[in-house]
């Protein structure tokens, strides 16, 4: 009897044990599928922080433009400055044939005179009797160097008269550049404030190297019909030396900063999300993405920066609900 007893005592103390273990075990369940639960609930939160949603309206009124993720062309360049400059050939330096005295004086700094325009009128000392001196060449009087009354005698006293209608800009180009500089290259030119733009090409480079400036002289003929490009005038250029075309590119406006991360914006169903995005090649306006963005992609062309602020702003508790 007193082993029956025993033996009961022992399947009670190891049913209960069992029970135990079975309760520790749905204890265990139940914590790792809440623990599995608050991980997807945070990551979902995680997803929505990084999230924004935007009305057409919204999107409209801050001029936030889309466009697909796609190949493009993008034109690499060397900067360089210059100076604008006078055609050697379209320069005429026009002096008086014979000493004499200054009679008349026809026509002053920047006339516009046609060829065979009479400029001056001279009273030979030799004949004493008046001569006319007149304009080589279509253009403008630039230089003048006479006054009425006055005894001329040498070559000092003329007239510089240009054609003006095209202007050449004459470019520096250092050494480390002179590899990249050919002729045939466009070159889009603009006067120091970037009031002032014209394309052209290259149509000459200098063959020799400057011994104090150290460089060579790359030409751009600008066609010139209302003056705007004058003799002295400093310039820089932009010239095209290369043109890919590689599998993505995006204007420079798709990028932000976001997170410390390069980010473009892409859209995630009625929304957009910042995404990181590694970049390549780059000019002043266009960007090669290598990473992070596919083709067919919708991105936010324009107007992230508009997105950017409303994540920053969601950041410190406020804006949109999702």
């Amino acid at each position: 009897m007193k082993m029956i007893n025993q033996t009961m005592k022992g399947l009670t103390l190891l049913l209960l044990f069992l029970g135990l273990l079975s309760g520790a075990w749905s204890c265990s369940g139940q914590k790792g599928r809440a623990q599995q639960e608050t991980q997807e609930t945070h990551a979902e939160e995680a997803d929505d922080h990084d999230r924004v949603t935007i009305s057409p309206e919204e999107m409209e009124e801050f001029g936030i433009r889309l466009a697909e993720a796609g190949p493009g062309v993008l034109e690499i360049h060397r900067d360089l400055t210059g100076e604008i400059g006078i055609d050697p050939e379209k320069l005429a330096h026009v002096v008086p044939r014979f000493p004499g005295i200054v009679v008349e004086v026809k026509k002053r700094i920047g006339d516009r005179v046609e060829k065979g325009e009479v400029l001056a009128v001279i009273e030979s000392n030799e004949s004493l009797t008046p001569y006319e001196v007149r304009s080589l060449i279509k253009g403008t009087v630039i230089e003048m160097h006479l006054t009425r009354g006055e005894m001329i005698s040498d070559a000092t006293h003329a007239f510089v008269v240009a054609d003006l209608c095209t202007v050449w800009a004459n470019l520096n180009v250092y050494q480390s550049d002179l590899p990249y500089i050919k002729v045939g290259q466009k070159a889009i030119v603009e006067d120091v404030e970037g009031t002032i733009r014209a394309e052209g090409t290259i149509s000459y480079v200098s063959p020799i190297v400057d011994d104090e400036t150290r460089t060579a002289v790359a030409r751009v003929i600008l066609p010139n019909p209302d003056g705007k490009w004058r003799p002295g005038m400093f310039v820089t250029a932009r010239v095209i030396t290369d043109r890919l075309r590689p599998a993505i590119v995006v204007p420079k406006t798709a990028l932000q900063i976001y997170e410390n991360q390069t980010v473009v914006f892409v859209k995630d169903g009625d929304g957009f999300r910042p995404q990181p995005v590694k970049l390549g090649r780059t000019n002043l306006v266009s960007a090669e993405i290598v990473q992070g963005l596919s083709p067919g992609q919708i991105y936010v062309a324009e107007g992230g920066f508009t997105l950017k602020a409303e994540l920053l702003k969601e950041s410190f508790g406020g804006g949109h609900s999702h």
